[in-house]
């Protein structure tokens, strides 16, 4: 589970928020929100998941959105050379190396996984 990759869309405030998150680990709202700087941090809609990238929840791909979004990568993905993400449908996945991909997603590395050691 750990070489696939999710992409979960997040609403901080008002603005939705990639986040590129390794599959065996989950979101911390807490450091999702203290990473983009929002008072509000919660997982975004359905509705809010396809008006942001374009995809449906399930099968929406990192890269290529209908518009530009803030997006961070977990830094639990630095555990893989390559790992596999949705392509656009819930039963289609593309591998790619994790380099590559925070760089064509244009994302940060940050730790926003639960239960990591910067918890405190």
């Amino acid at each position: 589970m750990a070489q696939i990759v999710k992409s979960l869309v997040f609403m901080a405030d008002d603005s939705p928020v990639m986040v590129l998150m390794s599959g065996d680990r989950r979101v911390d709202p807490a450091k999702l929100s203290a990473a983009v700087g929002g008072a509000v941090v919660r997982r975004a809609s359905l509705d809010e998941v396809r008006a942001a990238t374009g995809y449906a929840a399930g099968g929406t791909p990192p890269l290529g959105h209908v518009q530009p979004l803030d997006t961070v990568a977990d830094r639990s993905l630095e555990r893989n050379e390559q790992v596999w993400a949705a392509a656009g449908t819930p039963t289609t996945v593309f591998p790619i190396e994790v380099e590559r991909l925070v760089d064509l997603a244009g994302a940060r590395w940050v730790d926003v996984a639960e239960g990591t050691e910067d918890d405190g």
